[in-house]
């Protein structure tokens, strides 16, 4: 939503594409332009297949956002084979296909663009019960860092953004999990991770949407490579 405000005709993709309508529509009937594409990220031919689909309803790219992720709670001796590859499918895999099919894109329409993938608070420290979604996170990083150097001569800028504890129903389910493990309540849970906020509040969407906004604005060309924090203060770097 907020892109769109800030003018971007947007294709909201996602696995669920009731979701993603959703979104669509409330921008369109808000006055922007939308479209939702079903999108299974860790597929790489459905990505390029999204990414192509956006570009002919909307006729032009400039910025891709990979956003799409999962977050199993598995204390280290509970990870099986299958969390860990489809964690790392969903949360990797789904970043690096991205970039690919946005650089595809760019190639082909002729100009630079940006790129832009979420990390998280957990890709700079370590959390109890989150070693492979963290472990996804601190991949993020290193991939956007490798493939801002790879990218730059083609005019494309690849940065990440990192938001903490944000009030999400992913974040909530989270916090139970969490709590389950523990045999504590939901706001136990939740507390363990928002006792570390400087500013004492939870995040909410739209202060990590303000922090997207300026990585796909002018105001971020001359960045490229970072992985922003937007925390309320949990991790200073």
């Amino acid at each position: 939503m907020r892109l769109a405000s800030d003018g971007f005709a947007v294709a909201c993709a996602d696995m669920n594409i009731e979701s993603a309508s959703f979104v669509a529509d409330r921008i369109n009937k808000k006055g922007g332009r939308a479209l939702a594409i079903r999108v299974d990220v860790a597929d790489r031919e459905d990505v390029f297949k999204a990414v192509k689909q956006a570009v002919e309803a909307l006729g032009d790219l400039h910025v891709v956002i990979n956003n799409a992720g999962i977050a199993p709670i598995a204390p280290i001796e509970s990870i099986t084979p299958e969390i860990y590859r489809r964690t790392f499918d969903i949360n990797v895999g789904g970043v690096l296909w991205g970039i690919q099919a946005a650089v595809d894109a760019f190639k082909t329409l002729g100009h630079g663009g940006k790129i832009i993938s979420a990390s998280s608070q957990a890709g700079h420290v370590g959390n109890p019960d989150l070693a492979v979604y963290g472990g996804t996170k601190f991949a993020v990083r290193g991939i956007t860092q490798t493939a801002a150097r790879e990218l730059a001569h083609l005019g494309i800028t690849v940065n990440a953004y990192c938001p903490g504890i944000v009030n999400t129903p992913m974040m909530r389910k989270v916090a139970q999990d969490v709590a389950d493990n523990a045999n504590q309540s939901f706001e136990w849970g939740m507390q363990q991770f928002a006792q570390h906020i400087a500013l004492k509040r939870l995040s909410q969407p739209e202060d990590v949407a303000a922090c997207v906004s300026f990585l796909s604005g002018p105001d971020s060309d001359y960045m490229t490579g970072q992985a922003v924090i937007i925390d309320g203060g949990m991790v200073f770097n």
